[in-house]
């Protein structure tokens, strides 16, 4: 019976030899069930059980060790009722009294540990009377697969010296590191593992050691440490490749990883599924269609296609590299799919725009639906600027008693905040605390950015501090919040209790901290911080720092200064610092054009077609007077036929928004609007308001200057919130830096209505409160 189950193709050799038996005994029942485990068909190897039974007379005919042994292995793979026919046999067997039994209880420890059952694997481990190293290395396998690497070390730790341990033990133990909730605690475990296993030699002893060591490696972050072990392996199979092009793909080192799997070509390995999967994700990456092309095809020639996974691979591919019409046919040419296939289709086709053939795949999905469809549909949406049906779909996932997750909350905080939609963002901030996820991490910090980005800066701030946890994204987005508030000083304050509190500071904690300076003109204290970062914390300054530093000396007016930093940068400025240089030669009245020339010049080479740029020129030449230079650069402007983008303002209420543009007469309460907007000017204009005809920046006569600044968006949006009646503060958000003249004009509307305005420009909020701004005029 075995020789026929090892060496056909079919059971029915081996099936046939034992029919025929006339005298069965035990080992003759044991040997055909054995046959039927190994051959992946346990509802044969149960139906035989249920017949040995039966037919059992004398006591040959009993189960024993080895029958239990094949019948713990044939009910792990029954997916859908392991659980309960594992119970049946430890039932079967305690009741036989073999549970003490080495090898069945090593069985039991490994069924019930690898399919996640690992409290039940505990419980007969304690009964087991000996054990050995298969039942170690099993409960560990069953800890690791449940990510419970901590525990699964612990387990190794206080039974190395019961058993004997073997490599396969190490190998085991090397997983489980690569499970710790701490992974840099799991790689110096993991060190002190690989310096052991050096001294005794064994890292050249077994191949899955070396394969596992650059598993851990890849896994920690210390990729070099994985491709340093691999380099130094005598021999590799195909695992060694697989988990080195892995681990490059993993730690997004995309070339790497495909220039790894060119050479495992070239040492004549045949690829296997995994390292087609992780090449054809790092060509994803890359962008390189070609050759994500070419991989397909080999994977086709090797019958790789086959494998649901790799054509999952396949459909990423092609929709990272916005092949649209090849990735539907991937799709529809599948001969089976998963929940990772359905998922990829609907997150691919939803950057894409496609929305429709999102929501009828969607439909269809029923009941296979599960957290990563919900928030693949709600990406989507939020993705293709449809923030209503994502909230739609957030309430009918609840409707439906799915559970929300903390990635669902915070991309659709997110969105909230990029749109600046307060109310929606405080309905999802109700979801959370239904959901029980308020004080989760992740929920948290988006909430914080959610309120800081919305204008509610004190809410911000008080949830922050109830966080019961804070990360890295917490801590920056509440001093970013402060610096965009202008509340500079608390921003720094949080900085310093941030670095008290153990939290180190990284680039994106330095942008937030020298744009608060930037915010209240804190120069010295700006230049201080930005020295700090490489001296003191070993982060060398990025673009957006520069930019950052060039904003701060330009807002101070230090143009001569501001000159001298972009002299000594070590890279060249990019667009946005030329355009903070030219912006900042702009406040100046017309003083120093000649940097502001050189600024304008380099913007026109490096972004011809950008309107901005000559917008910016002609202001400077308008802040000086200088009116032939203006009309210059206007001419320059309709030669490069660009436009300029349209300054724009908009106000939510009732969940709809309301948007104005200068001069706007599109608004189907227009005549309500500017006849509310006369009345405001007027009265303005009695309480001393002075319009600051320099911000109309053409050459007309003075009278046409102060009515174009009386029409600017902002102040049509004011017009039209005050049409109705309410005490709640005014809400205003704004495409473009708010003019000057507009910005004076809020301080004496804010006193003249005695409500609170709070405005958000594209650099900065301002908050309005009985005439004065928060910004204490220095933006």
């Amino acid at each position: 019976m075995s020789m026929y189950s090892n060496c056909s193709g079919s059971i029915d050799d081996a099936r046939r030899v034992f029919d025929e038996i006339q005298i069965k005994n035990s080992t003759s029942w044991n040997s055909i069930i054995s046959v039927y485990c190994r051959r992946g068909d346990p509802t044969s190897a149960f139906e035989l059980f249920s017949s040995m039974q039966r037919e059992a007379t004398e006591l040959t005919f009993t189960p024993n060790e080895y029958t239990f042994c094949s019948l713990v292995t044939a009910a792990c793979s029954v997916f859908d009722c392991r659980l309960i026919l594992l119970e049946q046999i430890l039932t079967r067997i305690e009741k036989s009294g073999f549970l003490q039994d080495l090898y069945v209880g090593s069985a039991l420890v490994n069924g019930f540990a690898r399919y996640g059952l690992t409290e039940w694997a505990k419980i007969i481990v304690r009964q087991m009377r000996d054990m050995n190293v298969v039942t170690m290395n099993g409960l560990m396998v069953g800890l690791t697969r449940q990510h419970q690497g901590e525990e699964a070390a612990n387990i190794f730790k206080e039974m190395k010296d019961m058993v004997q341990i073997n490599a396969e033990s190490y190998v085991v133990l090397l997983s489980a590191l690569t499970e710790f909730s701490n992974l840099n605690e799991g790689k110096r475990k993991g060190q002190e593992v690989h310096a052991y296993l050096i001294r005794r030699e064994l890292f050249d002893f077994w191949i899955p050691i070396g394969n596992a060591l650059v598993n851990l490696y890849a896994k920690c972050g210390a990729v070099h440490n994985a491709c340093s072990i691999f380099q130094l392996m005598p021999n590799k199979d195909i695992v060694s490749w697989n988990s080195m092009i892995s681990g490059l793909d993993h730690n997004e080192q995309f070339e790497e990883a495909v220039a790894c799997f060119n050479t495992m070509r070239r040492h004549g390995m045949v690829p296997s599924n995994f390292s087609v999967i992780s090449t054809l994700s790092s060509c994803a990456s890359l962008g390189w269609i070609m050759l994500g092309r070419q991989i397909h095809g080999e994977g086709i020639k090797l019958g790789l296609d086959s494998d649901v996974s790799v054509s999952n691979a396949i459909l990423t591919l092609y929709a990272e590299t916005d092949y649209m019409n090849e990735c539907r046919k991937v799709f529809f040419q599948m001969p089976e799919y998963d929940q990772i296939s359905w998922n990829s289709f609907i997150a691919f086709y939803g950057k894409s725009g496609q929305m429709e053939d999102c929501e009828t795949i969607f439909s269809r999905m029923s009941e296979r639906r599960d957290e990563v469809s919900w928030n693949s549909m709600i990406s989507g949406y939020i993705h293709n600027d449809t923030l209503h049906k994502a909230m739609d779909l957030v309430s009918h996932m609840m409707q439906e008693g799915q559970r929300l997750d903390g990635f669902t909350l915070a991309t659709v905080l997110s969105a909230c905040a990029s749109v600046a939609t307060l109310e929606r963002g405080m309905e999802v901030h109700a979801c959370a605390i239904r959901a029980c996820l308020e004080t989760d991490v992740v929920v948290g910090s988006a909430l914080v950015d959610m309120y800081a980005k919305c204008g509610k800066i004190d809410y911000a701030s008080r949830f922050f501090e109830l966080m019961p946890v804070r990360n890295m994204y917490s801590w920056n987005s509440m001093i970013s919040g402060y610096a965009r508030h202008g509340h500079g000083q608390k921003a720094l304050k949080l900085f310093t209790e941030m670095k008290q509190q153990g939290q180190l500071p990284d680039h994106v904690t330095f942008v937030g901290v020298l744009s608060a300076c930037s915010h209240v003109g804190l120069v010295d204290e700006g230049l201080k911080h930005f020295k700090s970062m490489n001296e003191v914390y070993g982060l060398a300054p990025r673009i957006e720092h520069f930019s950052c530093m060039a904003d701060l000396l330009g807002r101070a007016g230090d143009v001569n200064r501001l000159d001298d930093f972009i002299k000594t940068m070590p890279m060249d400025p990019n667009v946005l610092i030329w355009r903070t240089v030219l912006g900042a030669c702009c406040r100046t009245n017309g003083r120093n054009t000649e940097l502001g020339r050189k600024a304008a010049k380099m913007l026109i080479q490096l972004e011809p077609q950008n309107a901005v740029n000559y917008v910016l020129l002609s202001n400077m030449y308008a802040a000086g007077g200088m009116w032939g230079d203006v009309a210059e650069a206007r001419l320059a402007m309709r030669k490069a036929a660009v436009k300029k983008e349209a300054g724009c303002s908009w106000v939510t209420m009732k969940d709809e928004v309301h948007v104005f543009v200068a001069g706007d007469q599109t608004h189907p309460e227009k005549d309500k609007i500017y006849e509310k907007l006369k009345e405001l000017m007027k009265k303005i204009r009695d309480a001393g308001y002075v319009p600051e005809s320099k911000y109309a920046l053409y050459d007309v006569e003075l009278e046409n200057k102060e009515e174009l600044l009386s029409y600017h968006s902002e102040k049509l949006a004011i017009a039209f919130v005050l049409t109705r009646k309410s005490e709640l503060p005014i809400r205003i958000m704004k495409n473009l830096r708010v003019c000057g003249d507009c910005h004076t004009a809020f301080k004496y509307i804010s006193k003249i209505v005695n409500r609170q305005i709070v405005l958000r420009d594209s650099n900065r909020f301002h908050h309005f409160d009985g005439g004065a701004c928060s910004c204490g005029d220095y933006w």
